[in-house]
């Protein structure tokens, strides 16, 4: 998990992406409004979606894997519901857990 999660963050830093973190692990009402929010068909069959899970706003755009499948097809602009104008800066917000 750590690891997607500096993939994510790394990546929005260094395309100068504004974005906001929210550390559910150290907040029980960031964690209550990431589970609330992962839509039904995005959560695990059992237990609570996991981290790193990215919004825009409140609209839930998926997981690391969804990120991840973007950034290959270089879609990351479109999968986060941004415009890609060189040096924008968009705010996203990403739900993550700090060990």
């Amino acid at each position: 998990i750590k690891k997607q999660q500096q993939d994510v963050l790394g990546f929005l830093e260094a395309n100068k992406i504004e974005f906001e973190e929210k550390d559910i692990a150290a907040n029980e009402e960031n964690r209550k409004w990431m589970r609330e929010n992962v839509p039904e068909d995005s959560r695990p069959a059992s237990g609570n979606p996991l981290p790193p899970r990215l919004f825009n706003d409140s609209r839930y755009l998926g997981d690391y894997e969804a990120f991840f499948e973007a950034r290959e097809n270089n879609a990351v602009y479109a999968f986060l519901g941004l415009t890609a104008p060189p040096g924008s800066k968009v705010g996203v917000r990403v739900s993550h857990s700090k060990p």
